[in-house]
């Protein structure tokens, strides 16, 4: 494919490309060399979900697979060790290394449903373990990261530059403290990019100073730049907050298909249209032609049968229709039985339905609980026969005395 063309794909959905004239040199050299580039992304495990914020960078990685290029697919298992600081108001708690490992499981099984991963050409898996961890080293016969290699780094960046970033700025003037680790943090991605030599690397919008600090670091060892591409930031549900497990707004590609429907259903009609631009290959133009429910319908549909099954799907929304629309309750709900004695506060958190007391009471003062469609306000209230308690719009339980 010619360079032009090349570029119009890789331009698309991108908000910045830092920088255009570099990235068609690359290409240039790339197509010269008959190599392809190293496309750089990392992900940091420090969830076990991959969601849909994330798979707006993996449908760019996929379509740098497509015009041939190798995507390097980095698993950040040494720095979720301690945390990307980006947008963080205060220092994020410590992982242990158990559970980043946890977490990093099923990240290539969930990034499958996109990326070619099986096709060695286009795809390469990597964990920055393997040149920042001293086991992990010694298993791949690699010098270990040590202490020289720690001065040699630090000193190729300032703390001045380093607390330029807004965020950094907001906690200095809120008098927050800010850890030495979470300052090294960009540091170790910076090195990440020098170790992986990428071409390109990947991010978004509120990545930019990593990447950036990224090509600051290669230079410094004497490697050339890797051009920067930033995406844009999916809301979540809650439509203001980027969709984060942190603000509890995500939708996670692998949780169950009833359930990712109604979480699509709930985002707002302005909403909708950024997650079909980010998230679909449809056309906008015809989906304003739709009536917005219809049209969320659609995208619910066309998300659910990407990550699980076209008849997932379709069985996924004659659900949601006859337990929202027509006011009935799942086939299939979770059942837990009280023996007569038990509260509802009681119900609530031993099944789940709420994560604390306080969330129990929360949600009753609210009006968010029914049982057999009766509001329940009181949290002594004990349910003396069978019936369904209903929290929220989506939450079921069958209970059963």
């Amino acid at each position: 494919m010619d360079i032009q063309r090349q570029l119009e794909i890789i331009r698309r959905g991108a908000v910045e490309i830092i920088s255009e004239e570099e990235l068609k040199s690359k290409l240039e050299a790339g197509k010269k060399e008959k190599r392809p580039l190293v496309i750089k992304a990392g992900f940091d495990p420090t969830v076990p979900d991959i969601h849909l914020g994330h798979t707006v960078l993996l449908r760019k990685l996929r379509q740098f697979q497509e015009l041939g290029h190798k995507v390097v697919f980095l698993i950040g298992d040494a720095t979720a060790l301690i945390g990307d600081p980006t947008g963080q108001s205060q220092t994020r708690k410590t992982l242990t290394r158990e559970e980043v490992e946890r977490n990093a499981l099923t990240y290539v099984e969930q990034a499958a449903k996109i990326l070619h991963t099986k096709d060695a050409k286009v795809f390469e898996l990597r964990h920055n373990s393997e040149w920042f961890s001293g086991q992990s080293c010694r298993e791949k016969k690699l010098p270990p990261f040590a202490f020289e290699q720690f001065v040699d780094l630090a000193q190729r960046y300032t703390v001045a530059r380093l607390l330029e970033r807004d965020d950094f700025q907001k906690r200095l003037k809120e008098n927050k403290p800010i850890t030495f680790l979470e300052l090294f943090y960009p540091l170790m991605q910076g090195y990440d990019s020098y170790m992986l030599e990428s071409d390109i690397e990947i991010g978004g919008t509120d990545q930019k100073f990593n990447l950036l600090v990224g090509r600051d670091i290669q230079q410094s060892y004497g490697k050339p730049r890797q051009v920067v591409i930033t995406m844009p930031l999916l809301e979540g549900t809650d439509g203001v907050q980027k969709m984060s497990k942190s603000f509890g707004n995500y939708i996670a590609i692998n949780e169950p298909a009833q359930d990712m429907f109604g979480k699509i259903m709930s985002i707002s009609d302005t909403l909708m249209f950024k997650y079909y631009e980010l998230l679909t290959d449809e056309t906008l133009a015809e989906i304003k032609k739709m009536h917005p429910k219809e049209a969320k319908v659609r995208l619910a549909k066309e998300l659910i049968a990407q990550y699980h099954s076209r008849a997932e799907a379709e069985s996924s929304a004659q659900e949601f229709q006859r337990v929202f629309a027509q006011g009935g309750s799942p086939l299939d709900m979770p059942e837990y039985k009280t023996g007569g004695t038990k509260t509802i506060l009681k119900i609530l958190t031993e099944s789940g339905l709420a994560k604390s007391r306080n969330e129990g009471r929360r949600l009753l003062q609210q009006g968010a609980v029914t049982f057999n469609d009766e509001k329940i306000e009181k949290e002594d209230f004990t349910p003396k026969g069978n019936g369904v308690l209903k929290v929220g719009s989506r939450k079921f339980l069958k209970v059963n005395a």
